[in-house]
């Protein structure tokens, strides 16, 4: 794999540049450039977050412990339900583990409105147990027979990808909604609660036996496979990560078990809310300011899916109003919030024909700027180069402080990733791992990066198995 560049003096040249046009970018560029100081303070600033967050709750990091003590061996047997909640869709999964590590899926999408989004918490959750019933009724009853069942129901594990706190293996509050969900009357409840009464309001024969962070999720997912495993890491639409942590080291937790481990659910898109060390600009501000949670999730704001577009959107709203790209000419597409996709980003920073073809195509037949030229469009290129290549390397820097805080710098380990950035985004790996080779020298190449694609939707039915296994 080519080597990235660790600074963005290193990217191409752009082409009859002007001086402005270079100094506006010149000036871009420094405000979101993670250089080796940064990174290292980073590192060092997380580090210490976590430690915080194992000592005492309430913290920015909250640290929550899962309550998920068992490891997969691979040599699992039964068959259980799964039920993922963390974004736009809404998977309903019937996973049947036959042991050897091989497993049988059997899943269903469902799109979630924003009425449901945005509107009472119990609707959701009626909402949630109406498609796990009409998943059950659509199924042939062999494809469950003989499933692990628990008063005579099928057990079900509830991967919910929001900040929660947990007080056990079937039981957390939520502590607040993100990625764009605001849903009335939840904040402060336990969700399996609310979810296990919708269930029997419908008199859906589900039992809800584990709840799992989708980085937990993940985790277990990948540990099944690879048993190396240490870290889960979600980088998609939201940004958050969870590792093995021993329990001694929880000093938070009052727990009784003779498992050594637990895995820990980071919350880590809140860390720096205080912004103290990230580089934050004022692009960043600006979505802040205009989030449905402002002040909140700053670590998640700069590194995820779901802000990386808006972020660019803001810079090129900069760029045009002083007339240093499209002749000074926005459009109603590109000033409407939300309009410029990460999606659009992977395309641009993946084009490299000589016209920016690809480019052109979003900017003029997309965005409905009225016309661009090469100049415009390199420029463009750079912007998402410098926003993509940020959120790259702030992901390395978290992923560097887990793994020197686990102490597993020379050992090494697998790190399972799910998410369409890690996925998609093009060279978002390479740098990862190119702030790896910087941070790490030779002992980079002990950390394996692998895709656990929907490996939360696994992980929750492995982690409802080994609750009911105790």
């Amino acid at each position: 794999m080519p080597s990235i560049p660790l600074t963005l003096e290193n990217f191409k040249e752009i082409a009859n540049c002007s001086e402005s046009q270079k100094s506006a970018i010149d000036e871009i560029s420094k405000g979101f450039e993670v250089n080796k100081t940064k990174f290292n303070e980073i590192v060092n600033h997380f580090r210490n977050e976590m430690k915080k967050g194992l000592e005492m709750r309430g913290q920015t990091v909250a640290m929550v412990p899962s309550y998920v003590t068992g490891v997969p061996t691979g040599k699992e047997v039964g068959t259980f339900l799964a039920l993922d909640l963390g974004g736009t869709n809404l998977r309903v999964c019937l996973i049947k583990f036959e042991s050897e590590g091989n497993m049988s899926i059997k899943q269903q999408k469902y799109t979630i409105s924003e009425t449901y989004k945005t509107g009472e918490a119990r609707q959701l959750f009626d909402f949630l147990a109406n498609c796990i019933d009409k998943f059950l009724a659509e199924l042939d009853e062999t494809d469950y027979k003989g499933s692990s069942r628990k008063g005579g129901k099928l057990n079900l594990g509830f991967t919910f990808s929001f900040p929660v706190e947990q007080t056990a293996i079937d039981k957390g509050t939520l502590i607040s909604w993100t990625k764009g969900f605001t849903c009335v009357n939840a904040v402060g409840k336990d969700v399996v609660f609310m979810l296990q009464e919708a269930l029997n309001r419908k008199k859906v024969p589900v039992k809800v036996t584990a709840l799992v962070n989708d980085t937990v999720g993940t985790l277990l997912a990948h540990a099944y496979k690879y048993p190396n495993t240490l870290i889960g890491v979600i980088l998609g639409t939201g940004s958050n990560s969870a590792y093995f942590e021993k329990i001694s080291n929880i000093k938070k937790l009052q727990f009784s078990s003779n498992a050594e481990h637990m895995i820990i659910n980071l919350e880590m898109g809140a860390f720096d809310s205080e912004k103290k060390v990230l580089p934050i600009t004022m692009f960043d501000n600006k979505l802040d300011r205009e989030s449905n949670n402002p002040r909140l999730q700053i670590f998640e704001k700069l590194v995820s899916g779901m802000y990386l577009g808006e972020i660019t959107r803001n810079i090129l709203l900069n760029l045009i109003d002083r007339e240093l790209i499209f002749d000074g000419i926005s459009s109603k597409d590109l000033n409407t919030h939300d309009s410029f996709e990460t999606a659009y980003l992977s395309t641009i920073e993946s084009d490299d024909t000589d016209t920016l073809e690809n480019a052109r195509k979003i900017l003029e037949e997309e965005l409905n700027i009225p016309s661009t030229t090469l100049t415009d469009r390199q420029i463009v290129k750079r912007v998402c180069q410098i926003v993509g290549l940020r959120s790259a390397r702030l992901s390395s820097a978290a992923l560097s402080a887990i793994i020197t805080h686990c102490n597993v710098i020379e050992t090494g380990c697998d790190i399972g990733i799910d998410g369409s950035l890690f996925e998609f985004y093009p060279s978002f790996e390479a740098r990862i791992k190119s702030a790896f080779r910087e941070y790490f020298g030779t002992n980079a190449d002990n950390f394996k990066l692998g895709l656990a694609r929907d490996g939360s939707g696994v992980g929750a039915a492995l982690a409802a198995m080994l609750s009911t296994a105790k």
